[in-house]
């Protein structure tokens, strides 16, 4: 791939910080939200803070972003709600304290269009699992097909660059995985939690046979950039993030792993479920600034 490093979002291809939050806005009636906009245009650099836009948002400001819809509402066997947000966020970091503040910040200068719905703190868990103990994402692309799979490399200035985003809080139910002996924990991920090596006579169910990539035609490719969460009453689970150049590739993995395919639920529905699902288009970058010449303010 061709494409200039300084036209995307950083944060999307860095590695998963330390501390995360995320930041989950609906509009305002009668808000002036060209204005507030243009206001977070200035302070999204790209790699501390990501930012998205929701379809609603989109269409609100009379513009087109190709490739953009909201979450589906999926006819499928196991409950995967639709939950659309106007404008997301996710702070990238290594201090709470600091994105707490960076966050504070952000609200009061959207406020006058934009309310906070829902903020989520997250983390790095280890050297990247899940809080079930899998190491996360271990078939990320990397490199140049990285790249392919996580950023438009086509279109005019305000669309190269850019990458789509599907985002959903799942919330598990730990005491149950715990609960389960190790090979019933091994065969519903696909992979030994020991080594992190696949299976090859996991279930069907196993959720690394639900999601392989390469087995969908064509290859549904995403960028994993997802970060355990927990919260004060006790509940945690995963904030779930895909960038790809589209979303087709995240909508397939989704419909499989719901049973729409084959009538064969992923695993991961047995201890956790999904809370959100949001889809966002994150702009691309020019001049160290966010990109919003797409949403023709």
């Amino acid at each position: 791939m061709s494409l200039n490093l300084k036209l995307i979002q950083r944060g999307i291809l860095d590695g998963i910080p330390a501390q995360g939050c995320y930041l989950f806005f609906s509009m305002l009636a009668g808000g002036d939200k060209r204005k507030a906009i243009k206001a977070l245009a200035s302070r999204v650099d790209g790699t501390s803070v990501v930012a998205g836009f929701g379809a609603s948002l989109v269409a609100a400001l009379d513009a087109q972003v190709a490739g953009l819809r909201p979450f589906p509402a999926l006819d499928a066997r196991v409950d995967v709600p639709a939950t659309p947000y106007a404008l997301w966020c996710w702070l990238r970091g290594d201090d709470r304290g600091d994105l707490l503040l960076r966050a504070r910040m952000l609200e009061a200068m959207l406020g006058e269009a934009f309310a906070l719905e829902l903020m989520i703190d997250a983390f790095k868990y280890d050297s990247g699992r899940d809080l079930t103990g899998y190491e996360d994402g271990t078939e990320n692309p990397a490199g140049d097909e990285a790249l392919d799979a996580a950023f438009v490399d086509k279109g005019t200035s305000g669309l190269r660059g850019s990458s789509f985003v599907a985002v959903q809080q799942w919330v598990h139910d730990l005491d149950l995985f715990s609960s389960w002996s190790r090979k019933r924990q091994d065969n519903a991920v696909g992979r030994r939690r020991s080594d992190n090596k696949e299976l090859g006579n996991a279930p069907a169910s196993a959720h690394v046979k639900r999601t392989a990539q390469e087995s969908f035609e064509p290859e549904a490719f995403v960028l994993r950039r997802s970060m355990p969460w927990s919260d004060s009453n006790g509940n945690a689970g995963l904030l779930f993030a895909a960038f790809g150049s589209g979303l087709d590739a995240f909508e397939a993995q989704m419909k499989r792993m719901a049973g729409m395919d084959d009538d064969i639920v992923d695993a991961m529905f047995d201890f956790s479920r999904p809370l959100t699902g949001s889809y966002f288009w994150c702009p691309p970058m020019r001049g160290g600034k966010l990109d919003i010449t797409m949403l023709q303010l």
